[in-house]
């Protein structure tokens, strides 16, 4: 047996352990946990910046960076989120239907964990504290397989999460992480379906659609971003100039930063100007359609190209679409988005309607940054991913994403007719 094998076998192991505990002794476990990663700032600072220092040599963007950048700061924020998920209803258990057939059969739909759950990553080591707490939460064992990039801020993060269970008399494999960083050793986690029951893979567009096409394990589609904002001919300028600013500026390399500018015709030579002005100590390279790009008089601005209008750019760069109704705006958002998360500026409440209804993305916003796709700012504690397909869940996944459900019989000597 592989060690990827053995890793993946024993998580299914310790989630069976995990179903005997209560909702008590999980949130005692989260809150040490916790702390243990407050208390371990400093080691977990230096692992960091050794991978800090590895991706600068590798030349990763400035996003990238700032994804893998741990200070005491965020660490306390990430120690925050778990313990807001300590303290948000545990789903386990909770009845989602009951009744009574005719027959006398007592039938209930309860929610229960998935079971082990898989879930491949890049550069965020945020992140290997998020899906640990949501998971444990949830009763599910989680194997995590981090990027090369954070390799070891993860194992710091883990080593600290595993003592903690293991000093509390559980399976340190509730959380494991798997410390081969070789693409085989991907592949190879991706085919133990035997084991694991989901797998969840959170980064870009190439790995998501590596796990798709490959894994035997069933699995969910956390998406890309390429978010929009269209600014209507109604818009509050006043409001929209901070919105579009907050969503592109806040932080470059997240899902949820805006990609995209949508823009009515009727208000481009109005908005453009202001907002160039407005941004023009960000250093943006705005990529603009003909019909935006005279707002610019040649200055930071290249003619767009099909392939701008559909980028998830991590970077300070902006496509700019001048469109002429309501309806071009949202077809052109349905054709290039990624279907994460998309907004409108308008002071016209039909048109907001119609916008709502319309784009076919994840989350969809009436004025309002797209910043706020985040499981933390939804009141989750935190998130495994953002879905953007269809089937289980979608949006921020937050607990009961990570949660199927059975049914149980209560019968009294009833056989089939």
């Amino acid at each position: 047996m592989s060690e990827i094998e053995n890793i993946c076998k024993n998580a299914k192991k310790a989630s069976y352990e995990l179903l005997t505990l209560g909702t008590n002794e999980k949130n005692e476990i989260l809150l040490r946990m916790a702390y243990a990663l407050e208390k371990n700032a400093d080691a977990i600072i230096l692992s960091n910046a050794l991978d800090m220092k590895n991706g600068k040599e590798k030349g990763l963007s400035e996003g990238l960076l700032d994804r893998l950048l741990l200070t005491k700061e965020r660490i306390k924020k990430i120690a925050d989120a778990m313990r807001e998920v300590a303290l948000l209803p545990d789903p386990i258990g909770e009845t989602v239907s009951g009744f009574v057939r005719p027959n006398g059969l007592e039938i209930t739909e309860k929610r229960v964990p998935m079971g082990v759950i898989g879930v491949i990553y890049e550069a965020r080591p945020n992140v290997t504290a998020d899906i640990a707490s949501l998971c444990l939460k949830t009763s599910n064992a989680v194997v995590l397989k981090g990027g090369s990039d954070a390799i070891n801020s993860n194992r710091s993060i883990v080593d600290a999460f595993r003592a903690v269970i293991s000093d509390m008399g559980h399976d340190p494999n509730f959380v494991t992480l798997i410390g081969e960083t070789e693409r085989s050793a991907t592949e190879e986690f991706m085919h133990q379906d035997r084991f694991v029951d989901l797998l969840i893979p959170r980064g870009g567009a190439g790995l998501i659609r590596s796990v798709k096409e490959n894994s035997t394990i069933p699995c969910i589609e956390t998406g890309t971003g390429n978010c929009h904002i269209f600014v209507d001919e109604s818009a509050d300028l006043e409001k929209a100039l901070p919105i579009i600013e907050n969503a592109k500026t806040q932080r470059i390399g997240v899902c949820n930063a805006m990609e995209s500018l949508v823009v009515h015709e009727k208000i481009k030579d109005t908005l453009l100007p202001r907002l160039i002005e407005r941004l023009k100590g960000y250093d943006i390279s705005y990529h603009a359609d003909e019909a935006s790009i005279g707002a610019f008089k040649g200055e930071g601005v290249l003619p767009a190209t099909e392939d701008d209008f559909s980028k998830e750019y991590l970077a300070l760069e902006l496509s700019i679409k001048t469109v002429s109704s309501l309806e071009e705006a949202i077809e052109h958002i349905n054709t290039y988005s990624t279907h994460h998360s998309d907004a409108i500026i308008t002071e016209d409440y039909e048109n907001a309607r119609v916008f709502l209804q319309k784009v076919d993305s994840a989350c969809v916003y009436v004025n309002a940054s797209t910043r706020f796709t985040d499981g933390g700012e939804f009141g989750f504690g935190a998130e495994v991913g953002i879905s953007t397909q269809k089937l289980h869940a979608r949006g921020p996944m937050g607990l009961k994403a990570l949660t199927t459900t059975k049914y149980t019989i209560l019968g009294n000597g009833q056989v089939r007719p």
